[in-house]
């Protein structure tokens, strides 16, 4: 029986582990997301030569 702490705290620890994990790389990722699409906000329209406005 003195298997079983070690066993649940190993267990626990790469749970917690991978779910920081995913959770740092989805705040990560979304933190790019949102600065691409304010660069792409920012960025003046494309214009075509020829093209009367």
């Amino acid at each position: 029986m003195d298997w079983v702490p070690i066993v649940f705290i190993t267990f626990k620890v790469l749970v917690f582990g991978t779910c920081m994990f995913y959770a740092i790389k989805w705040h990560h990722d979304q933190g790019k997301k949102a600065k691409e699409e304010a660069n792409r906000s920012q960025a003046p329209a494309e214009r075509k030569p020829g093209v009367a406005e």
